[in-house]
């Protein structure tokens, strides 16, 4: 079983920073690709930003120049260090992976909130 566990949400004023981790655990072959989503109440589920294996990366729109995606392959671990910080980044960010088991599954956290004060 594979598990996908999110920490380093909070509170935080406009402006500010945070830095989210990802760390899967389990039986995992090899994660190929990981990301950011995130979802806003009364709002769809959104991309933030990907990540693959070979450390190939991509924003939305809406972040570029202000958050950064990077990998610790040794540790499963993913980060989303998220700078600038506006009150419409508010939402609930999950991580979301591709791992083979062998077999590719998709895989997701359980979430954690994200609340930006302007």
């Amino acid at each position: 079983q594979v598990q996908l566990v999110e920490s380093g949400g909070g509170l935080v004023q406009a402006g500010g920073s945070l830095r989210l981790s990802c760390a899967a655990s389990g039986s995992i072959f090899s994660i190929k690709v990981m990301g950011w989503y995130r979802q806003a109440p009364g709002k769809q589920r959104e991309l933030v930003a990907t990540i693959t294996s070979g450390d190939t990366t991509n924003y939305a729109d809406s972040v570029k120049g202000r958050f950064s995606i990077s990998r610790d392959n040794a540790k499963n671990t993913m980060y989303l260090q998220m700078n600038s910080l506006k009150p419409e980044d508010t939402a609930v960010y999950y991580c979301n992976a591709f791992i083979l088991v062998p077999d590719g599954h998709v895989f997701w956290g359980q979430g954690t909130q994200v609340t930006v004060s302007s």
